[in-house]
């Protein structure tokens, strides 16, 4: 059988616009949607990740307030190993190249974000699928708009390590186009930006 991808759940933002007090930790909030209701949204989207792929590396801040304390705590009990990037605040580029660092041994990765509980595990399996038949980058589609989860095949370990600023991966997609792959799961577009969108 092919070696499977890790999974990385990007579980490093701060989420300001769901909190702009900044009290409220966005990934601790209940889910309010897919199939893990009322769990905090970062175990769920952990749950379905790992429902699809053995090993998954939720990329976190440094344990240095109780919310992240809590959330290191949530996603260690989801079965995630943990890699605390220190540069998180340089944005979610940073923070896949630290989840790329952290699993160097991977023969490809699912990209998750911990802001999308509603994704359905016959998703990530599709796009690990595509990945397995020999894709260097795939995604889901839902009525012709792309989502989440991303697939990166491991030849592109460098030029995701490389990543950096706020833009995500947005570099490695533009030089290679994601293979799609069409599902039925709004989960693949929802993601929770606002307390009224949870």
């Amino acid at each position: 059988m092919a070696p499977e991808p890790f999974g990385i759940l990007l579980a490093a933002g701060l989420g300001a616009r769901y909190d702009p007090t900044g009290r409220a930790l966005k990934l601790l909030a209940p889910a309010r949607r897919g199939p893990h209701v009322g769990v905090p949204m970062a175990a769920a989207a952990a749950r379905t990740l790992r429902a699809a792929v053995s090993n998954v590396v939720a990329v976190v801040r440094p344990p240095d307030s109780p919310a992240q304390r809590q959330l290191h705590t949530i996603l260690r009990r989801e079965r995630c190993a943990l890699a605390v990037c220190i540069d998180a605040n340089a944005g979610m580029s940073a923070s896949i190249a630290c989840g790329i660092q952290a699993t160097q041994s991977a023969a490809g990765w699912i990209l998750a974000l911990a802001d999308m509980p509603a994704i359905e595990v016959s998703t990530v399996s599709a796009v690990i699928r595509l990945l397995r038949d020999g894709a260097l980058t795939a995604a889901p589609t839902l009525r012709g708009q792309r989502g989440h989860p991303v697939g990166f095949a491991a030849k592109l370990r460098p030029e995701l390590l490389a990543l950096s600023g706020d833009t995500g991966a947005r570099a490695v997609l533009l030089a290679h186009p994601p293979r799609l792959i069409a599902v039925d799961d709004p989960g693949v577009l929802y993601d929770v930006d606002t307390i009224e969108e949870n």
